[in-house]
Parts: structure tokens; C-alpha cells; sequence
């Protein structure tokens, strides 16, 4: 039986009291900007809102679970996980099972913001983030687009809204203390609107104080058993038919109910973003934290099922956590030493194997650095790129079963050096050789400027530059030579400019400087 649980407005009060919170067993917020704005066009025109699922946890049972609040102010960067909330002791809450992301994309757009990283800037750069707030334009025409979209909602910055002339975007925040009727129309009034303008406005922002304080849209069910085995049981069932919720997210999810010590959300959750944080930055996820704990910790196989979760492996998993924290931490910044980052490390589970032969010779905390490693570094080094290059896909289909039998490999070496032989002759077995064969080496030949393999190549290629330091991906002949004008006027026929202008980016054309010389170099013909 569902229950009334009256307006947004009143839904947001729970929210920011404390009295709605999310379980441990939840997952982080995921949607994006346009998300948010689709779903207040959805219910500006009435569409269906949905139900939810709560579960009613007890004030004498309360201060036995974790509980998180909502996210508000999303920051990619800074903010992007849901804050912690502390023991709550002798308290009844709310916690949400299902329609969390709805809930946050409310919290968000009529009290919080979103701060998205910009492209083409770089992530330490506290400019990628500018903070943008949920605006609806009131002079949006009200005819639907293609996509059946009414309603023109747009995150936007401050300077945003100032320089969109054509548009009057209104704050949507501002209609939680509006006041509906005369009060709405003289504030209008003060924004400089009138006549037919000042109509469509009141229309619109009207209808958004309706949505928000008069229709009672949240509906739910309850659920109030105090057992977490019943209340995970449900979870997983209401969760595993998705698409949108990742199973490594429902995987994490009972991670965190069975752990003991330490908080899995929050340490898995730091892991990451340390690791993204390392050199010049890595694009990692929670995934391959989560699969590289499975392998670490040499639960029988790699995969992400729900068998692998069991309280005995994830106490296994947490017992060793921190030994297996230092490894991932270890092998990223290997993998940064060799020039790799977010944007050239094409394949995230080949770190993995790494990862486990660090973790069982229990490299020390000088390994990236110290001379007496120097030819164990390098051995790893070819090991990798290799099997970035190949285009074959060494990372790619048949994973769980490669990394479980790679695991294998190293278990059986003696540790004292990376087995690149065994590893070699377990991925030639599998069909994943790391031979290249004729064919490859001329595909190679035709790697392209941005393609992902061609930063590793041209590592093997340029030996010399010490990718430690800053270094650039840099054309031998300037590519501002290559428009068709340009050479034309060097006497260039047709056929040999689209030629030239094909080749230009390719690997013959492509080389590795070190940052400072390509800064001095610009666009200087390279016989000068």
C-alpha cells in the first residue's frame, strides 16, 4: 500500500533536517546536468513522477547502521560523493531504498548546484569547475522541441545568464520562498518584465510554484523491518534489473554493509581519488578499485559476482586493505613515471597484474624511484606497453578469466623480478599474444595523433626522454604547414596535398619532447 508523502517542498524540508537519509548501502549521485533538467521538465508538464521506496528505521536501531545525507552543492572535483552523516543515536530517519537520484536531482536544482569540469582545462585548475545553478527561461517559446522538451531548464553560471540577452533565465531556487498570486507577479514586476512578456513569465514560473508547493507528487512505500539482511536482500532485487545502477555499485553496496572496522564506501571512495589525483592525472573508477581488491586479496576469481562478496571474502578483502591500498597507490604512480595518464592508458585492468606482483613482493615505498629497481621498472614498463599497443585488445573480452590466470603466473614466480616470461606464455595461451606480427607493425605505421596506442608506441619509440618530467606529444612538421593553401603555395600538386594532409597526424609524422624544448620549438620547420 502506498502512502502520501505530500509536496516537493516538503520532501526538501525532510531532506535538509536530517529527517530523509540515504543507507550505506546506497550508491553515489550519477546524474547529469541534463538529467536534472529533463526532470523538471517532466513534471512541468505533468508527467509521472514516480514512486518511492523508504525504509522507516527505528530510533532504538538507528545508531547500528550508517546513514549519508544527500548531495547539494555537486562538485566533479571536490564534492562528487555523498557527505557522511554521524552515528545518529535515539533518532527515527527515513532512509531511501529507491528514488534517490530523483531526491538529489531535486535537492540540487531547487537548493544546491552542480560544478562540472570544463573541457580543455585541466583538472588542478580551480577555473574547470565553475559553480552553475538550475535556471528556466520564461521566455522560452512553449512549443515542444524534437525531444519532446517544453520547458527550457539550463544549468548556468552567474555570467551565463547575464549574457544570454535573448533569454530571462529565472533562479529556480528563488521559487522555494515566493509567495504564489499578486506577491509572484509584482516580483516579477521588479525583474523588468511586462506586458505579454510579463504573461508568459507568470504562466511559467506559476505552474513551477505549483509543481513545487501544492501537488502532493511523492508517493511511497514503506518498509520497516530492522533487519539489514532483508532490507540488502530488497536493495539488490529492486536494483539488480537495472541499467543504470553499475553492479560493481551494488557490489560496493554490500561491501559496505559487511565490513567491520572500516568504512568501504568512504575508503574505496578516497582510493580513488587519490589515484585519479597521481601525476598528471588518471581517469580510474570505483570498478577497478573493487576488481583489482578481488584480485589482491586472492578471493577465487576476479569477477564481479555476487558469490565473490561474501562476509568471509570482504573480511578477508578489509584485513588486508591496507596493504592492498598501498599497492594500487604504488603501481599508479609506476604507471605515471612511464608518461601514462588519464588520456594514454588505454586499458585501466592492465595495471592490475602489476598491482599483485607489487602487492606480493611487498614493494617498498621508494620502488618507482630508487636505482636497485631500476631493471625491474623497466621489464614492467615493455610488459605494459606492449599490451596497451596491440590492437588486438589483450583487455578486452574473456578479462575475469586472463586476470585470474595471470594471478596464477606470479603466484607460481619467485617474486624477485616481474615474470614477464610466465605472464608472456599464460596471455600467448589465452590467444593474446604479445608478438606482433608483420601485419600489426604495418597498422601501427598508421596510428593517428589522439589515438591511445600512440603514446606507448612512441615511448618505446623515444627511449630518451624521461617521461617523469613534462613532455609533449609533438609534430615533427609543424601541422599548421598542412592546410591545403599553404601547401599549395609551396608548389604541392592535388594529389600529394591530400596525401600530406592524411599522413600529417600520423605515427612518421609524430614525436615525444620534452615540454620545454616543444615550447621553444613552436612551429619551427625542423631543419631549422
Amino acid at each position: 500500500m502506498y502512502k502520501p508523502g505530500g509536496t516537493i517542498a516538503e520532501t526538501l524540508t525532510r531532506i535538509q533536517s536530517k529527517s530523509y537519509v540515504l543507507p550505506a548501502i546506497q550508491r553515489e549521485f550519477v546524474w547529469k546536468p541534463e538529467q536534472i533538467e529533463r526532470l523538471f521538465d517532466s513534471l512541468m508538464q505533468g508527467y509521472p513522477f514516480g514512486t518511492f521506496l523508504f525504509w522507516k528505521v527505528e530510533a532504538e536501531t538507528s545508531g547500528k547502521f550508517k546513514f549519508y545525507d544527500f548531495v547539494l552543492n555537486y562538485h566533479q572535483r571536490d564534492a562528487a560523493h555523498c557527505p557522511e552523516l554521524g552515528i545518529i543515536h535515539h533518532q527515527s530517519v527515513t532512509a531511501v531504498l529507491d528514488g534517490q537520484q530523483r531526491l538529489t536531482a531535486l535537492n540540487i536544482g531547487l537548493r544546491g548546484s552542480m560544478a562540472i569540469k570544463q573541457p580543455n582545462k585541466w583538472w588542478t585548475n580551480p577555473d574547470a569547475f565553475p559553480v552553475r545553478k538550475l535556471r528556466l527561461d520564461l521566455l522560452a517559446p512553449s512549443s515542444p522541441d524534437e525531444d519532446g522538451v517544453r520547458y527550457r531548464f539550463r544549468f548556468l553560471d552567474d555570467q551565463q545568464a547575464e549574457r544570454d540577452e535573448a533569454a530571462h533565465w529565472f533562479l529556480v531556487s528563488d521559487v522555494l520562498g515566493m509567495k504564489d498570486g499578486p506577491a509572484m507577479v509584482s516580483a516579477l514586476r521588479k525583474r523588468g518584465l511586462d506586458g505579454d512578456a510579463l504573461e508568459a513569465a507568470y504562466t511559467g514560473v506559476d505552474r513551477l510554484h505549483r509543481i513545487v508547493h501544492a501537488h502532493n507528487l511523492v508517493n511511497y512505500y514503506e518498509e520497516e523491518t530492522q533487519d539489514l539482511e532483508r532490507v540488502l536482500n530488497i536493495f539488490i532485487r529492486l536494483n539488480s534489473g537495472g541499467t543504470i545502477l553499475s553492479y560493481s555499485d551494488l557490489l560496493l553496496s554490500i561491501a559496505v554493509a559487511q565490513w567491520k572496522q572500516v568504512d568501504a564506501r568512504a575508503e574505496i571512495h578516497r582510493l580513488v581519488d587519490e589515484l585519479n589525483r597521481i601525476g598528471t592525472g588518471f581517469a580510474l573508477s570505483q570498478d577497478f578499485v573493487l576488481k583489482a581488491g578481488l584480485m589482491l586479496a586472492d578471493i577465487a576469481s576476479v569477477g564481479f559476482k555476487v558469490e565473490n562478496f561474501t562476509t568471509t571474502n570482504m573480511l578477508v578483502l578489509e584485513a588486508n586493505w591496507p596493504a592492498i591500498r598501498s599497492a594500487l597507490v604504488r603501481t599508479v604512480e609506476l604507471a605515471s613515471s612511464f608518461g601514462l595518464n588519464g588520456q594514454t592508458l588505454r586499458a585501466d585492468s592492465a595495471l592490475l597484474p602489476i598491482a599483485y606482483y607489487l602487492y606480493k613482493r611487498n614493494a617498498p615505498a621508494n620502488y618507482v624511484s630508487h636505482s636497485q629497481f631500476a631493471d625491474d621498472r623497466e621489464a614492467i614498463r615493455c610488459w605494459l606497453v606492449r599490451s596497451l599497443i596491440k590492437a588486438s585488445g589483450i583487455w578486452g573480452s574473456g578479462l575475469d578469466t586472463l586476470l585470474t590466470a595471470l594471478r596464477e603466473g606470479i603466484q607460481t614466480s619467485d617474486l624477485l623480478t616481474f615474470p614477464v616470461e610466465q605472464l608472456r606464455q599464460v596471455m600467448s595461451q589465452r590467444g593474446k599474444s604479445l608478438t606482433f606480427e608483420p601485419a600489426e607493425i604495418e597498422d601501427l605505421l598508421h596510428l593517428e595523433y589522439g589515438d591511445k596506442r600512440t603514446f606507448p608506441l612512441l615511448s618505446l619509440l623515444f627511449p630518451f626522454v624521461d617521461l617523469r618530467n613534462q613532455f609533449h606529444m609533438d609534430h615533427v612538421f609543424p601541422i599548421s604547414r598542412f592546410t591545403p593553401a599553404r601547401l599549395q603555395r609551396q608548389g604541392f600538386g592535388e594529389a600529394d596535398i591530400d596525401t600530406l594532409a592524411r599522413h600529417a597526424n600520423t605515427l612518421p609524422n609524430l614525436q615525444l619532447l620534452d615540454g620545454a624544448i616543444n615550447i621553444e620549438k613552436r612551429a619551427i620547420m625542423p631543419k631549422e
